[in-house]
C-alpha cells in the first residue's frame, strides 16, 4: 500500500511517519493487491486534541475513519483498530452483496468471531409533514427537539432541506432537489 501521510498545519516528522505506515501495514491482510492501492492520512492538531483521519479509497466503496485523541500515537492505533473493525463489521455484507462483482482489492477469506450478519430490519417508520420555513427557524426548531438533524421546506431554496449538527458543533444542510 501506497501512503499519502501530510499534516494539516503541522509538520509529520519521521518517526510518526514510520509509525502510520508500520500500523496501517496491519491492514494489508484484508487486501489483495495492496501495492495498488494508496491511503491518505491527514493530520491535524486542535484544542489540545490530535486528530487523525484516513481514507483509503477502493474500487467499489470507500474505507474511512476519523479519531481524536490527546495523544498522537494513542489516536493512530484507535483510527486503524476503527478501520479494521470496520472491514470485519461488514465483511459479511460486502461479500454477499459483492460477490457477482470482481473487487480485486479485498480479501474475503479471512475469519471472525463473530460471523454474524447485522439484521437491517427498520424498526420505525414515520410520516412528518414540512411547514415552509428558513434555516434559522429549522436550527431552532431542531434545538428546541433536542435533536441532531432536522427536515424541513426549506423557503429560501425552494426545497426539502435536512439541517443536522456537524462533529464541530457547526450546522450543515442537505437540499433535495
Amino acid at each position: 500500500m501506497k501512503y499519502n501521510i501530510r499534516g494539516d498545519k503541522l509538520v509529520v516528522t519521521k518517526s510518526i511517519k514510520e509509525y502510520i505506515e508500520e500500523k496501517l501495514a496491519k491492514l494489508n491482510k484484508y487486501y489483495e493487491n495492496n501495492k495498488d492501492l494508496e491511503s491518505k492520512v491527514v493530520i491535524r492538531s486542535k484544542n489540545n486534541l490530535q486528530s487523525i483521519e484516513v481514507t483509503i479509497p477502493l474500487n467499489k466503496f470507500i474505507l474511512r475513519a476519523e479519531v481524536s485523541d490527546k495523544d498522537l500515537y494513542a489516536a493512530i492505533d484507535l483510527v486503524v483498530d476503527k478501520l479494521e473493525g470496520q472491514i470485519r463489521k461488514n465483511k459479511t455484507k460486502l461479500k454477499n452483496r459483492y460477490e457477482k462483482v470482481d473487487i480485486p482489492e479485498i480479501n474475503f477469506d479471512f475469519d471472525i468471531e463473530n460471523d454474524e450478519e447485522e439484521n437491517l430490519d427498520i424498526v420505525k417508520r414515520k410520516n412528518i409533514d414540512t411547514k415552509p420555513m428558513d434555516e434559522e427557524e429549522a436550527i431552532l426548531q431542531m434545538q428546541l427537539l433536542n435533536h441532531d438533524f432536522f427536515v424541513f421546506k426549506n423557503i429560501d431554496e425552494e426545497c426539502v432541506s435536512v439541517i443536522y449538527r456537524r462533529k464541530d458543533n457547526k450546522y450543515g444542510i442537505i437540499n433535495v432537489k
